[in-house]
């Protein structure tokens, strides 16, 4: 029996209609029926995914291999369950609702045998607006290091793997974590592998946000993250060990996973929860987090890592206050030294030390923090963010500034400053933000890029306290594409864009009417 190149893995919970898509693009790959092997592990579905993966196994009999199991709560168990039978010299994994494009298979087993990967990554693109972390993507290198490259920020399992790899270091998913699962797995392979390539040279790999955000990803609660970023963390301090490697990849985790658990949204969490959020972060800084780590995040981040390590709760509401309700706190300038005044800057009953309110090296990106006041789209023509800095002398400090929607410049940025600070107000063309668009549509960040103090700072626009999706629909040629400006899961004001289509027109009708139709 020939062995196949390459498995695809996919677990499935309910995920019709997206799950016909993603098996459609997998057997219609170009790499050509004979060199694939498709397993596909239904987790207990009840809409229908069942049958689907049924009539697929039917029509491909040979290729596709269908096991059905009672719900297990998470993808690990059938992730693991597929990897016991499969056979491919190489393993991929596929969400059961994205899709892959239609030569990526054939082009990623010829990288990995071109370079002699045991992992290898393919361009990633978000439908519906889902947002792909893309440093790592942004050129194509036969060979990229755990340790030096934005690897640990692209941690899904959605890769190819050598199954030689897996089988001999018996690498498996942890069944005891609902959501995370992919990345121990994913961090361990990388970490084990004799080379991880990266392609950048075609679009491998559409992840799909859900219209109806059903994905467990964003279903799940602070409590649950918690324990997935614990988890996750627990397990790179067991692989790795204490230094600048391990630093290199906790950095994600802090920035990312326990960063999420701080946002603003822990305001509207009960009190025992907070509580309980808190300790967990608490447990992860007093183990994992360095100097190096903290000197490498974000302010907004490093103060509220700061406050729940070293202060009471309502220190570290406090802070997450200020951002959400009141805006930029002012700066305090020190012998060429500047601090962020936020709660528990120099409190003497915390004793924080300066460092971890200190902006000197970002001192520009600072400046350029602005707090959107009003934005509205004029007609079909462009859209207009007026926005607002708490520095009267903006328009002195900085010897340019402008306002960008990822990289398309606002045709015109005006500065009015009077006693208690600065408005500024942009105007977007939208012919700019549909251009350079993927198939599934294109996230935009409203940024702020000003030239001060001799360097060039740039900082996202936070999203009005009370955001009200704006939406406009615009064509472009023969096709109709939304524009909605609304408030990212940071609270950053973001301008959405996607293409009008018949599924999405069907998901609002089904958000819009009630059961029936009627």
């Amino acid at each position: 029996m020939t062995v196949p190149d390459v498995t695809v893995i996919t677990a499935v919970y309910n995920t019709m209609p997206y799950l016909t898509r993603c098996l459609t693009s997998v057997v219609e790959q170009t790499i050509g029926l004979d060199r694939l092997e498709v397993i596909a592990v239904d987790d207990g579905s009840t809409d229908g995914s069942s049958r689907e993966l049924d009539r697929f196994a039917r029509s491909y009999p040979g290729t596709v291999k269908v096991i059905h199991q009672a719900n297990t709560g998470g993808p690990a168990n059938p992730s693991n369950r597929a990897l016991e039978i499969a056979t491919g010299r190489y393993v991929f994994f596929i969400g059961s609702d994205d899709y892959l494009g239609p030569e990526a298979l054939e082009r990623l087993v010829a990288a990995a045998d071109r370079y002699d990967s045991d992992v290898v990554l393919g361009r990633m693109v978000g439908v519906n607006s889902r947002y792909i972390h893309q440093a790592i993507f942004e050129s194509t290198q036969a060979e990229v290091d755990l340790f030096t490259s934005p690897l640990p920020f692209s941690l899904s399992n959605t890769k190819l793997f050598r199954r030689d790899l897996i089988e001999r270091h018996k690498l498996r998913y942890p069944e005891d974590m609902p959501v995370g699962s992919d990345q121990p797995f994913t961090i361990e392979a990388c970490y084990r592998a004799r080379r991880v390539s990266v392609l950048a040279d075609y679009d491998y790999y559409f992840a799909v946000r859900r219209f109806n955000a059903h994905n467990i990803t964003y279903k799940s609660r602070h409590l649950e993250r918690l324990h997935c970023a614990e988890s996750i963390m627990d397990f790179v301090g067991g692989l790795i060990e204490a230094g600048p490697r391990r630093d290199a990849v906790l950095l994600r985790h802090f920035a990312w996973e326990v960063a999420r658990l701080l946002e603003n949204d822990f305001l509207a969490l009960d009190r025992p929860t907070q509580a309980s959020v808190q300790a967990g972060v608490r447990s992860l800084a007093e183990r994992y987090l360095t100097d190096t780590i903290r000197d490498q995040i974000g302010i907004e981040t490093r103060v509220r890592l700061a406050l729940a390590w070293h202060g009471e709760l309502d220190d570290l509401l406090a802070a997450i206050r200020q951002d959400a309700d009141q805006g930029n706190p002012p700066a305090v300038v020190e012998d060429d030294r500047w601090y962020a005044d936020y709660p528990g800057f120099r409190d003497p009953r915390l004793g924080i030390p300066d460092q971890w309110f200190e902006i000197t090296g970002s001192a520009a990106d600072w400046i350029a923090r602005l707090d959107t006041v009003s934005v509205a789209f004029e007609g079909t023509r462009a859209l207009v963010v007026t926005a607002r800095s708490p520095r009267p002398d903006l328009p002195h400090l900085a010897s340019a500034l402008k306002i960008v929607a990822g990289d398309v410049p606002a045709e015109s940025t005006e500065l009015v400053p009077d006693i208690t600070g600065t408005t500024i107000r942009a105007r977007i063309l939208l012919a700019g933000l549909l251009t350079d668009l993927a198939p599934g549509g294109k996230l935009r960040l409203i940024q702020a890029r000003i030239d001060a103090l001799g360097t060039t700072g740039t900082a996202p626009l936070r999203g009005p306290r009370r955001t009200v999706p704006q939406r406009v629909v615009v064509r472009r040629g023969a096709r109709l594409h939304v524009l909605t400006a609304t408030t990212n899961h940071k609270g950053q004001l973001i301008v959405a864009v996607a293409p009008v289509t018949p599924r999405r027109v069907m998901a609002r009708l089904r958000r819009r009417l009630p059961l029936g139709g009627k």
